[in-house]
This record gives structure tokens, C-alpha cells and sequence, in this order.
């Protein structure tokens, strides 16, 4: 059974930092994109970070510079270090895992979402 995993988040002070992971089992991680998702109260779900199996990343603007996505393979794990936390920042962090092959199939899995707080 697939499972996607988040742990890390917790409660921090703004400039601090964190490192999420996601862990994976059940599919092979390095053939999936890998995306964070934060969802904050009352706000939708945005993109954060990704990175292609090919080791392409992408961020959103609000995080590019402070955050910064890495995947070890070998570990079958994704991670998410985040530096100069804001207090915008505070949200549930989700993990995901997709991969759409046009004609063939479409996957997607997600994790249960971790807890980021950044106090004042």
C-alpha cells in the first residue's frame, strides 16, 4: 500500500528554521514529481515547492531564496528545508506525490499534512 509520510513541522520563531520530510513507500520516488503543498486557515491549498525526477525544482515566489526542496533517492525521502521563517509561513505542510504519463495513467498520493507554526 502506497503511504506518503510528512513529519518535521512544529512550532518555530520567525527567522528560524525547519526540515520537512516525506517519506514514501510503496512506490518508487525518483519516477514521481514531488511537490509541497501549505494550506493555511481559510485559504486554498498553493504549491510551495516541486522537484521533477530529474532533479528540476520549481517555487512558488513567496519562498524562493528561503525554502529549498531536495530529494534523497536512496531514501526514498523528499525534504523541505525552510530558512527565515515568516509568520506567513504558518500552515499545514502536505506532501505529494504524482505522476502523469498521457495515455497511460495518472497517479497522485498524499500525505496528512504536517504543522508549521511561525509565532510572532
Amino acid at each position: 500500500q502506497v503511504q506518503v509520510v510528512e513529519s518535521g513541522g512544529g512550532l518555530v520563531q520567525p527567522g528560524g528554521s525547519l526540515r520537512l520530510s516525506c517519506a514514501a513507500s510503496g512506490i518508487d520516488m525518483s519516477v514521481y514529481t514531488m511537490d509541497w503543498y501549505r494550506q493555511a486557515p481559510g485559504a486554498q491549498r498553493e504549491l510551495v515547492a516541486a522537484i521533477s525526477p530529474g532533479g528540476t525544482t520549481n517555487y512558488a515566489d513567496s519562498v524562493k531564496g528561503r525554502f529549498t526542496i531536495f530529494r534523497d533517492t536512496a531514501k526514498n525521502t523528499v525534504y523541505l528545508q525552510m530558512n527565515s521563517l515568516k509568520p506567513e509561513d504558518t500552515a499545514v505542510y502536505y506532501c505529494n506525490a504524482n505522476r502523469w504519463r498521457l495515455g497511460v495513467d495518472r497517479s497522485d498520493y498524499w500525505g496528512q499534512g504536517t504543522q508549521v507554526t511561525v509565532s510572532s
